[in-house]
C-alpha cells in the first residue's frame, strides 16, 4: 500500500454511490431516457461513467450506438432522463454514513464532497443535514474538465485550503480513482457499485466506509483513533 507522507488534513467523497446509494435510479434514468433513441445501456455502462460530466457521458454513449448528439436530442434525453430520476429516487443515503461523516468532523478533518452531478440536482439529491458536514462542494458545473480529468479534485484541494497530498479520497469508480491519483492524492475505493477487479488503480480498496480509518492509520503509521 502507498504511504502517506504525514497525516491528511482532509477527506473528500464522492457522492453517488459513496454518501448516497443511487447509482441504481441512474442507471434506471439513463435506460429509460436512451432507449426511444434505440440506445440499450447497461449498470456497466453507467456505473464505469459514473462521476463523469453528464454532458460528457451522455455523448459518448450516443457516439457508441452512432446517434448523431445534436443539441436538440442531448436536451431532450436530459430533460427526460431528470423526468424519470426524479420520479423513481428515492433518498437512500448509505447506512451509518451521517454517523461516519460526524465523528470525522470530530476529529477534525475538513471534509469535501467532489461530483459530476450539476448544483440543482445535488440540492435534490443531498439531504440538507448530510450536505452540512462538507466544507466544500464542487460539483460538475464548478469545472470545464470532469474526471477522470484532476480538476475536480484540485478545485476542492484549493477551496479546503489544502495541498492534494494532504487530502484522502473516497472513490466507488474507475474515472473518480483516476481523477484523484492524477491530483496526487491517496484514493480509497469502496466496492457499493463495482466489483474490487475494476478498482484496482486506487491505493485501497474497502467494502465499507467505517473501514477508512483503519487503511488511513496503515498508511500514514499514525493512530488517528486516539
Amino acid at each position: 500500500m502507498k504511504k502517506l507522507k504525514e497525516h491528511p488534513k482532509a477527506i473528500i467523497f464522492d457522492m453517488d454511490g459513496v454518501i448516497v446509494d443511487s447509482m441504481p435510479y441512474h442507471f434506471i434514468a439513463w435506460y429509460e431516457a436512451l432507449k426511444p433513441y434505440g440506445v440499450r445501456v447497461s449498470c456497466f455502462d453507467v456505473y464505469t461513467k459514473e462521476g463523469e460530466r453528464w454532458d460528457k457521458t451522455l455523448k459518448s454513449l450516443l457516439a457508441s450506438h452512432r446517434v448523431d448528439p445534436t443539441q436538440k436530442i442531448l436536451d431532450q434525453i436530459f430533460a427526460l432522463r431528470k423526468k424519470i430520476f426524479r420520479k423513481y429516487f428515492k433518498r437512500f443515503i448509505f447506512t451509518g454514513v451521517d454517523e461516519f461523516l460526524a465523528c470525522l468532523k470530530n476529529k477534525r478533518y475538513l471534509l469535501g464532497l467532489v461530483t459530476g452531478t450539476p448544483t440543482p440536482e445535488i440540492d435534490r439529491i443531498l439531504p440538507k443535514k448530510i450536505k452540512g458536514f462538507f466544507d466544500c462542494i464542487v460539483a460538475g458545473d464548478h469545472v470545464k474538465k470532469g474526471k477522470p480529468n484532476p480538476e475536480p479534485y484540485l478545485l476542492a484541494a484549493k477551496k479546503l485550503k489544502t495541498r492534494a497530498d494532504g487530502c484522502v479520497v473516497v472513490e466507488n469508480a474507475p474515472l473518480g480513482i483516476e481523477s484523484a491519483k492524477s491530483a496526487g492524492m491517496f484514493c480509497v475505493a469502496v466496492t457499493t457499485s463495482l466489483p474490487a477487479d475494476y478498482l484496482g488503480k486506487a491505493d485501497a480498496v474497502v467494502e465499507s466506509l467505517e473501514q477508512i480509518p483503519a487503511i488511513i492509520d496503515r498508511a500514514c503509521r499514525i493512530d488517528i483513533k486516539k
